[in-house]
């Protein structure tokens, strides 16, 4: 797959406006302050092309760029910190659970935060993945941020707090120093060829 080689398509506001071709589609998922737009960026090895704010909550929209021709990359509305409306909360929400229920997903990506334990919303994310039997990595971000004696114990708690099995696969991740990157890659590439 080609990385350069990478086009927005839409920002679905509706079900109707989901993609329903047959190509794979990789979600990202994550609270709104995680750095979802930011991982995507340095897989692409792209300054800004998903939209990076500085407040939490820039992407309010179920937004597609398609990759080489050859799969989705789907950056998800965060849920959580952001600060809008309550009616907006709900308004994400009401679409995250369409897409959930009506787009076949070749892998999810959770992307946590590595300095915390996981929220409640990460925790039920997790079990959606689980019980869905949807293939899909948890990517703990923001390792940059972490002492080196401190990495192997959140990364330990995370995988507790999510109740992870022990087959799923947790990246150590830095969207801001590229760690993990490769990793993450390899399996992304892995779920696109089917």
């Amino acid at each position: 797959m080609n990385l350069h080689q990478v086009e927005f398509v839409r920002s679905a506001a509706q079900p109707r406006d989901f993609m329903t071709d047959s190509l794979p589609q990789i979600a990202f998922a994550g609270k709104s302050n995680v750095g979802k737009s930011s991982v995507i960026n340095r897989i692409l090895l792209r300054k800004n092309f998903a939209r990076v704010g500085e407040a939490p909550g820039k992407t309010i929209h179920v937004n597609y760029f398609c990759v080489d021709k050859k799969a989705y990359f789907v950056d998800l509305p965060g849920y959580g910190y952001a600060k809008v409306p309550q009616s907006e909360k709900e308004r994400w929400a009401r679409l995250m659970e369409s897409f959930f229920d009506q787009v076949p997903l070749a892998l999810g990506i959770l992307i946590v935060d590595a300095r915390h334990n996981p929220t409640n919303n990460d925790c039920t994310m997790a079990r959606w993945f689980m019980d869905s039997g949807c293939p899909f990595v948890v990517v703990a971000n923001k390792m940059d941020k972490l002492k080196k004696s401190e990495i192997a114990a959140n990364l330990a708690q995370i995988r507790t707090d999510l109740e992870l099995p022990e087959e799923t696969v947790l990246i150590p991740f830095s969207a801001e120093k590229g760690t993990g990157r490769d990793e993450l890659l390899r399996v992304i590439l892995k779920a696109a060829e089917g």
